[in-house]
Parts: C-alpha cells; sequence; structure tokens
C-alpha cells in the first residue's frame, strides 16, 4: 500500500477506478478546534456486533434539515440542528463546489486508540454517487481507502488540520475507507462529513423498524 503525501498548497485529484476519484484541498478552511468542538453536542454511540451491543470508539453526532434521519446499526439517528459553525461550513462548500448537502456526520476521535473501521457510506437514505466532503480539524490522522471486491489497498493519506477530503462518483459503491488506530501520542481530531440525503426516502424512514 502506498503512502502518499500531500503538496501544503496544491489541491489533488486521484482518479480511481470505475470512474470513481478523490478531490484533497490541503489546507482548504482553517477552523478554530475548540468553538467547533464546543458546538457540537457529542453521543457515544453503539452498535451492535455479533449479537451484543458495544460503544463505538469514538463520539460523535448526527446533524441536519429536519427531515434528514439516517438508519446507521440498526438505529434510526434523527438529526440535531445545525450550529453556527457548521451550518457557515456547509454553505461555503455548497457554494465553492456546487452541492447541495443537507447533513453532517461529525465524529471526535479523543486519542489514537478511537477509530473508524472499514465502511462505505453507502446507506439507503444518502443521494446515489453524490459526492461527500469529508472535513478535518485537529490532529493528523491516517485515512485508508481499499477495493470492496478485492480488498486490495490503494492508498493512504495522513489529512491534517484544515484539509478537505472529496470522494466523487462512484467511490462508495466500489471502494470502502477507514481511519486507523495509531500507537503515537495524538491529541483530539474532529471529521466532518457532509452528506446528501434523499428526504422522499427518509419520510418511511423516520418510523422504527418493529
Amino acid at each position: 500500500m502506498k503512502q502518499l503525501s500531500l503538496s501544503e498548497d496544491q489541491p489533488q485529484r486521484i482518479a480511481l477506478n470505475h470512474e470513481s476519484y478523490l478531490l484533497i484541498y490541503p489546507n482548504w478552511l482553517q477552523v478554530p478546534y475548540q468553538s467547533l468542538h464546543d458546538s457540537i453536542a457529542w453521543q457515544q454511540h453503539s452498535i451492535r456486533i455479533f449479537g451484543r451491543e458495544i460503544n463505538e470508539p469514538r463520539l460523535s453526532a448526527w446533524i441536519g434539515d429536519p427531515q434528514c434521519s439516517y438508519r446507521y446499526s440498526q438505529q434510526l439517528r434523527l438529526p440535531m440542528p445545525w450550529s453556527e459553525p457548521l451550518s457557515t461550513i456547509r454553505e461555503q462548500l455548497n457554494r465553492e463546489f456546487d452541492t447541495h448537502f443537507n447533513s453532517v456526520l461529525a465524529n471526535l476521535y479523543r486519542d489514537g486508540n478511537d477509530a473508524m473501521g472499514w465502511h462505505s457510506d453507502d446507506e439507503k437514505e444518502l443521494v446515489k454517487d453524490a459526492s461527500i466532503a469529508s472535513l478535518s480539524v485537529g490532529c493528523e490522522r491516517r485515512f485508508l481507502l481499499r477495493e470492496k471486491g478485492s480488498k486490495a489497498k490503494v492508498g493512504e493519506w495522513a489529512l491534517g488540520h484544515g484539509t478537505l477530503l472529496i470522494m466523487a462518483a462512484k467511490t462508495q459503491q466500489y471502494y470502502e475507507h477507514a481511519i486507523a488506530r495509531t500507537k503515537k501520542v495524538v491529541g483530539e481530531r474532529i471529521n466532518l462529513t457532509f452528506r446528501q440525503i434523499n428526504i422522499s426516502s427518509t419520510e418511511v424512514g423516520l418510523i422504527p423498524d418493529k
């Protein structure tokens, strides 16, 4: 697996297979860490693995427009309202990249033990093949990418404070990504993944499964 470095100033377009690509913008936006942290109502969620509930190895919050609910790990998450910092970032993204983000998943990695396992952001509520924008705020962490079918690792990128990564086209359909644990002493990192929920698909999703 290649470890790829980023220029401090120049954006990169990384072509993948299957009509997919990444866009990486180092130093896209310098967000004050503490004010962003304090504007989010962090929660400890759990996930079900092999029939038992365990705490996710991070804190998180689901924020969005009123109808932007989504189901993850058999749990229905209803959106919290936009804070001023998150709303400002969303408006800048939508204006600069001509996107229509209406929700964001915020994850707080408290130290090197907090991580995100291999997954794709391909829940049925999301608009198919719409871009997902991931903004890193705080300490640097490694973003890993691999193919879904073969599990062949494509590469890894060290994403630092203010770096914007856009997963475009069919990236979620054919690839998985993760945030790896690290034994190095690292501080906190906030990751914001802005998404576009298909509102019509959530009308049924608002009713929990029996």
